[in-house]
């Protein structure tokens, strides 16, 4: 049974990192590309359809480990369903460029998933 929208599957996960040089010498190796963007404040790689990106400063925005983000095709939508279903809003929709929308959210448990729109 299928209620309310269905994602369109985990397509980005973000990495909190303290020393930004450091990480993405690791990542650059892990992942055998170069980072698609490259800026003092994130670090993105594209590979294989999924955006991997590096964080600095992360964890001083709540970010304990890596945040899974589910992609949907309203954002809104997805948050009213998952509140009322005991989700616990953490940061609310928000535009970061290019008309993406991300959001975050706590599970019953604390674990803090996303939400990419755009």
């Amino acid at each position: 049974m299928t209620t309310g929208s269905a994602t369109q599957g985990i397509k980005t996960v973000l990495h909190p990192v303290t020393d930004l040089a450091a990480a993405k010498a690791v990542y650059t190796a892990l992942l055998g590309v170069t980072p698609t963007s490259d800026e003092p404040y994130y670090v993105g790689y594209e590979t294989e359809g999924q955006q991997i990106g590096l964080v600095p400063g992360g964890a001083d925005r709540g970010m304990t480990g890596p945040v899974a983000y589910w992609h949907v095709p309203d954002i809104e939508a997805k948050l009213a369903e998952v509140t009322a279903a005991g989700a616990k809003v953490k940061e609310p929709a928000n535009d970061v460029g290019g008309g993406r929308l991300v959001a975050t959210f706590t599970d019953p448990d604390g674990n803090v998933l996303g939400l990419i729109q755009g």
